[in-house]
């Protein structure tokens, strides 16, 4: 079983060459022309006819729609298509039966783990579809990842990954705030984390992000405009709309965007206090 990659951004071009070097790379696209990129295909057409499996890793459900449409055509029995982009529920239903409708087979498969997970080969999936499904893509997922949580129906994996991501960019938002009443009492960086690393809310965002907080380095693993995109989905799930946290935190990416800060590291929310 081979797959295709439909966007090479920061994490599908990761997976790509992990899937090129185990040679199950069949082919690749990008919005933008990437020629000189393994595998390299003119067109997302031409990957879905060449791939058994297509896997779309691009920024939001609009972008997502338009591939689909355009490799329609190339989909049929046997064909497969991989969702990894972080999406609504509903557009996760939606792209579902499109799919089913051509008579190939969907997985809903959201992740988690920024770029040095994804180079680890440390992402971790979310999986939403056909128990037999899963268990066929198994081995090919387990190219790029280190875990695969099967959590029910599409739209329910799509869900859960919104949620994780809220609950991530809170942590964020609270560790910012923490860091800066810290540094504001005089408090040398050094003490403050030591002394997180001993308290319960020390975490693996935390972790992750200490370095970047303490050189000032906002290099994408993660951008405020991707965050706040999937913050903005969570906002119009039915039954989200009365969040404190979720309205609080995608208002100071909002903020955050406005400031100019759209393609840096979300934990540019801390320069928001400067």
């Amino acid at each position: 079983m081979n797959v295709g990659i439909l966007g090479l951004g920061l994490i599908g071009s990761i997976w790509a060459r992990h899937y090129d070097a185990a040679g199950k790379l069949a082919g690749v696209w990008n919005r933008t022309a990437q020629p000189d990129f393994p595998h390299w295909k003119s067109s997302p057409e031409a990957v879905a006819a060449a791939a058994d499996v297509v896997q779309i890793v691009v920024a939001d459900p609009p972008a997502v729609r338009d591939l689909l449409h355009r490799i329609l055509p190339a989909l049929g029995p046997g064909k497969i298509v991989v969702q990894s982009s972080t999406i609504d529920p509903g557009a996760s239903a939606e792209f579902e039966a499109l799919v089913a409708s051509r008579g190939a087979r969907y997985l809903e498969a959201p992740f988690t783990g920024s770029k040095p997970a994804a180079e680890q080969r440390q992402t971790v999936y979310y999986l939403g579809g056909d128990r037999g499904l899963i268990a066929e893509l198994d081995p090919l997922l387990a190219t790029v990842s280190a875990h695969r949580f099967v959590i029910g129906s599409a739209p329910q994996a799509a869900s859960l990954k919104l949620a994780m991501n809220l609950n991530i960019a809170a942590q964020m938002e609270a560790l910012s705030e923490a860091l800066t009443l810290a540094r504001r009492a005089g408090i040398d960086d050094d003490v403050f984390f030591a002394a997180l690393g001993k308290n319960a809310s020390y975490s693996g965002v935390t972790k992750l992000k200490e370095p970047k907080l303490r050189a000032g380095d906002f290099s994408p693993q993660f951008s405020v405009k991707h965050m706040l995109k999937d913050l903005r989905l969570a906002s119009r799930i039915n039954g989200c709309e009365d969040f404190p946290v979720l309205d609080t935190v995608r208002d100071r990416l909002a903020m955050a965007d406005r400031a100019g800060f759209t393609d840096e590291d979300f934990c540019s929310l801390i320069k928001l206090f400067k």
